[in-house]
């Protein structure tokens, strides 16, 4: 479950809608809604959450929550492959994260790690890629 799913499902009980109602009030298909409540999937553009949420009386922000926003956008930048590549790395490193017998200083030294990966990758990427690839926006 995801926090989308979570609060997707609350919202739609607390309205006192069935999925169906909630799919054709937001102008989705069921399945959708049904693959969104479930985590299986996310919408593949904000445009259906500002409908969901809408049809709702939420905020599309409660709804993606804090973990949210960043996959949507890459799933509208990327597409579905690149949307489920950073939903899995996430899910992957919260994973990491959440409890175990990891000491604090272990999870300190593997999250620095992460990052300073990230920061090598993305430089040595600029490296290879056109200008037009690399420029920040």
């Amino acid at each position: 479950m995801t926090q989308l799913s979570e609060r997707l499902k609350e919202k739609r009980i607390e309205a006192g809608l069935s999925q169906t109602e909630l799919a054709n009030c937001a102008g989705v298909h069921l399945r959708s809604v049904q693959n969104y409540e479930s985590g299986k999937r996310y919408p593949n553009s904000l445009d259906i959450v500002l409908r969901l949420a809408s049809a709702l009386n939420t905020t599309t922000e409660y709804l993606l929550g804090e973990e949210g926003g960043y996959i949507v956008e890459a799933g509208e930048k990327g597409g579905y492959t690149e949307q489920k590549e950073i939903k899995k790395l996430v899910s992957e490193v919260a994973g990491l994260f959440a409890g175990g017998k990891l000491s604090d200083e272990d999870r300190d030294a593997a999250m620095q790690a992460l990052s300073e990966a990230y920061w090598i990758a993305k430089n040595d990427c600029r490296k290879y890629s056109p200008k037009k690839n690399t420029e920040d926006k």
